[in-house]
């Protein structure tokens, strides 16, 4: 690959006269660039560093600043490994697949993840550079649904989180308030604050429309929980209430690698949690329009994934609903 970067301009221009102006802000970032690595390792590999990220920026929907940080990292690594100072080289599957693979101590395996996934598409858009040539088709499958827990396994879970001491036990109590008795989603969860739950008259915890965008009424079985949660908090979140940011990465995912149950319990997992509510919910009898509003899907086609843990209705409840009501 033949590329040419004027750092003082911001154009970039490729062997087959194909150019794009990148902002002055953009490439005053590319520009100024200094990643916290030895001198002697980067300022081999640091000019094409800047012309790749700078070729590959603009179709991508990556900052910059990320995938300087993750391309020079592999162009150190590749590098030390005796491989060709050639981005070409550098962004092949295979290198990039064996620069993951070497992984960090310093770098949990999520972050180890995203940084696959900025790498393939600077990849892609390091084609299309090339030869004109578009990526391939992204397949996927959905998502299958977490199993919920058994009824004797959330009980004991609930007594667990009851003894754990200090915020330990408000964080795990929140977690399973949010997610058992309340269905959110994991991402959810940590914006969540006191005074976002209100307590009817009837006692019922009802949490704030306009955060969430639709109607989330807690479940009897943790409305006092989550009512007394709530009271404790105040203005702050319910859950780590000691961050100092609204939402990080692995915010919730982290407590429960933290706190693990005694032998014997599966651990806590907001996925888990909320298939536990759609499940409970379902096997109720609520409609699935209405289980699927307060999930926050778009349809009830959302919770197909969910039916093969609902158990079927008694014979007499079949035959109820079925005749209907008398006029």
């Amino acid at each position: 690959m033949k590329i040419g970067f004027d750092v003082f301009t911001g154009c970039l221009s490729s062997q087959f006269c194909w150019s794009v102006t990148l902002s002055s802000e953009v490439s005053r970032k590319i520009r100024e660039y200094r990643p916290r690595l030895p001198q002697g390792q980067w300022a081999p590999v640091a000019d094409l560093v800047r012309a790749t990220v700078a070729a590959t920026a603009p179709a991508t929907c990556y900052a910059a600043e990320h995938l300087l940080h993750v391309v020079g990292r592999l162009a150190v690594w590749a590098d030390r490994s005796g491989l060709p100072r050639d981005p070409g080289t550098w962004l092949r599957t295979e290198t990039i697949d064996a620069f993951i693979l070497s992984g960090s101590k310093a770098v949990e395996d999520s972050t180890l993840l995203t940084y696959r996934t900025w790498l393939r598409r600077a990849r892609e858009a390091l084609v299309w550079v090339q030869r004109g040539e578009a990526p391939p088709a992204r397949l996927s499958s959905p998502r299958t649904p977490q199993p919920p827990y058994e009824r004797g396994e959330l009980a004991r879970l609930r007594d667990w989180a009851t003894r754990l001491p200090g915020q330990a036990r408000l964080d795990g109590l929140a977690l399973m308030a949010l997610g058992a008795g309340c269905g959110l989603m994991p991402g959810e969860v940590p914006r969540i604050r006191g005074k976002h739950v209100r307590v009817t008259s009837g006692g019922v915890a009802v949490l704030e429309e306009e955060l969430l965008s639709r109607l989330v009424a807690c479940h009897s079985d943790w409305e006092g929980t989550l009512a007394e949660l709530a009271e404790t908090s105040g203005p702050g979140f319910l859950f780590r209430p000691g961050r100092k940011v609204a939402a990080a990465k692995n915010l919730v995912s982290s407590w429960p690698a933290r706190h693990r149950p005694h032998a014997g319990l599966p651990p806590l997992s907001a996925r888990r949690l909320r298939s536990t509510w759609i499940v409970g919910r379902l096997s109720e009898g609520i409609t699935p329009e209405a289980v699927a509003s307060a999930a926050g899907m778009a349809s009830p086609a959302g919770l197909a994934g969910y039916h093969q843990w609902v158990p079927p209705l008694p014979r007499e409840e079949v035959i109820r609903l079925l005749r209907g009501r008398r006029s």
